[in-house]
Order: C-alpha cells, then structure tokens, then sequence
C-alpha cells in the first residue's frame, strides 16, 4: 500500500495530515463520459461491460486520465451479488437494471445460494487485478458492495420504484423472509468484499443507496447492524483488516451518531446533510466524505466553485475530509464542468490544510 505514490484519500481515512483535500466522484467512470460510451457499445451491453475485466478496467480508468482526482473506484454493478446468488439480472438502457422474478416468499429467499460468491464473480476481481496494473501505483483503487438492505430492495421490488412499497411492507408483515435474505446477503457480501481487497482493492465502501426509506427502529435492525456484521467480519479477517472501509447512507442524517459507531472508517453523506453538522456530530476520528449537490455540476463555472466552497468551508480546518458529490454524477452533466469543479477543490482547500 506504501508504494502508491498519491496516498491523500488513504492518509485521510488513516488520519493523517494532507496538502489539500483529496477528490474522487461517485459514479466517475459514467454515461457523462463520451469515451465511456464508446467502450460500453464495444462491450455490447451494460453487463457485457461489467463482466468484461479488460473493458471493466478500461472504463475504470478513464475518468483518471481526464481529470486530477485521487481514487479509481472499480466499474462494476451492486446487482452482481444477486445475480450470482440466481436471481438473474437483466438490463434495458431505458429501464435500467431489473429482475424478472423479484422475491414475494420465504421458499424462494430460501432457494437463493450465498455461497461461493468470490467464485462466481471472478470477473470483479479478474478486474482489479487488471485496473491496479494500468493504474502502475499512481492512485489507490476503491472496491465496493451495495449493502444488504439496499440489495433487499432491489430483490424483491424487481427494480428501483417510487415507493418500495413492496419491501417496506415486507418488514412489517413477514420481518422473518427479510432477515432471512439479508443474513443471507451479509454473507455474500462480506465475502464479496474480501475477495476485492485480496485481488488488489486499497479501500473498500459499501453503498446504503435506500436506508433512508427506513423509520429509525428498522434502519437500524435492517440496513444499519447488517453493514456493522459486514464491518466486523472484515475488520477480523486477516486480509481484510487493515483496509479502510466507507460507508455511505443516502438519507442517513438522521443516524450519523449510530453509523459512526458502526467501526466504519469514514461516513459518506448525501446533499441533505449540512457537513459541519455532521462533523460536530461524529467528533474528529472518523472521516466524512461528501457531499456536493450533484446537480450543482448543471451551474455556472462560478456557482459550481461556491457551492464546493461551501461545502470545504462546512468542514473547515482538518484532515479528516474527502470530497464528493452527495450522490451519484448524472449522465447530463459536461465533463468540463467536473474538471472546473475538481481543479477548484484541490487550490481552494490548501488553505485549510496548512499548518
């Protein structure tokens, strides 16, 4: 790990002092990106392009060579648990991903296999291996799961919908069908996490994208003890132990307190949560990551530069903060107007970084 030559976002998740404050974008490898198109209409599909490690690393890569940000994060899809525990996925470009047979029972959680998941989706990890050797060091690569709450959702709904209304019902008239399949999902997950870090991943996040569809008392039996286990079992794993873990609730605000409990390295945010708040909340051992309006990127070249103030202004003077938008970057947004963005982050906040 010592040997990557920009260690900003690892030194920040460590707690050690940085120049300025490191930048990464989720969803930075994405349909805003012309080259990213190109390379997913090689790949045929969405899944012919996560399942291709050589294409899956290309388009790793591409935001790096673009702009100066100081993480890759693996291209790959949350869903690919799922499908490799036989709930098969299936993509339409108009649509996104969805599942024909969504779960509405017991019998069918139960016919689900959590096993063998590294086996199965090899191609991740065939992926890191081939994203570290183009990557030759220069940044560290960021592995990641979607939580098992979040995958539940997915699960049984067949698709993101308006309401959840399905799996949100499900924890109030058959709660036993739900832990059933997020025991089982912990499982995967956890196995599917050690498996990056082994093939090369130097941080690892699990994405929370629907935790805060939850009232609290669920949150935290469904979406937030579940990701603690995930926690806990990496955290006491020999090859995973030492790896910096990120875990980011959308709509989490209101449980900054319980998440930063959760042995976590750093809690990401959404828009919706005011950083210095949070800041105040988790105390200075634990980092934030976040949490640009991603919409701000549709601004001018001024207002996208205050609104990042503003934000680096939130968290203010420390070592303890990642930049990022609050959510994913759309696929409307112009590629230079991230470059102003990114380029601004790094000269705005050395101010706050000086000793």
């Amino acid at each position: 790990m010592s040997s990557i030559k920009n260690t900003r976002i690892l030194d920040v998740l460590n707690g050690l002092p940085v120049d300025k404050t490191p930048v990464w974008i989720m969803r930075q490898a994405g349909r805003y990106l012309p080259e990213y198109k190109e390379t997913r209409k090689k790949a045929g599909s969405f899944l012919g392009l996560c399942k291709n490690p050589d294409l899956a690393s290309e388009v790793t890569i591409q935001p790096l060579r673009r702009f100066d940000l100081d993480a890759a994060i693996i291209f790959s899809d949350i869903l690919t648990i799922p499908d490799a525990m036989g709930l098969e996925l299936k993509f339409e470009d108009n649509r996104g991903p969805f599942f024909d047979k969504p779960l509405s029972n017991s019998d069918e959680v139960n016919s689900l296999d959590p096993n063998n998941i590294a086996k199965k989706l090899d191609y991740v990890a065939n992926a890191i291996v081939e994203t570290k050797s183009k990557l030759n060091n220069e940044v560290p690569l960021i592995g990641f799961s979607g939580s098992p709450w979040t995958l539940s959702t997915y699960m049984v709904e067949g698709s993101a919908t308006k309401d959840f209304r399905k799996i949100r019902s499900a924890v109030f008239n058959n709660p036993e069908m739900v832990e059933k399949l997020i025991e089982k999902l912990t499982f995967s997950i956890t196995d599917y996490l050690i498996m990056q870090a082994k093939a090369g991943a130097d941080v690892l996040m699990i994405f929370d994208s629907w935790g805060g569809l939850l009232n609290s008392e669920n949150y935290l039996d469904f979406s937030l003890n579940p990701m603690k286990k995930i926690i806990a079992n990496l955290k006491s794993n020999e090859g995973t132990k030492n790896i910096p873990i990120i875990l980011f609730t959308k709509g989490g605000g209101s449980w900054l307190k319980q998440i930063s409990e959760s042995g976590c390295n750093a809690i990401g945010l959404d828009w919706t949560t005011n950083i210095s708040y949070a800041r105040e909340t988790i105390g200075e051992n634990i980092s934030i990551q976040g949490n640009l309006d991603p919409c701000a990127l549709h601004g001018t070249e001024d207002s996208i530069k205050n609104a990042a103030s503003r934000v680096i202004d939130g968290y203010g003077h420390g070592h303890r903060h990642i930049f990022n938008l609050g959510h994913g970057i759309d696929q409307f947004v112009k590629p230079e107007k991230l470059g102003i963005l990114i380029d601004y982050v790094k000269e705005y906040s050395m101010q706050y970084h000086l000793s």
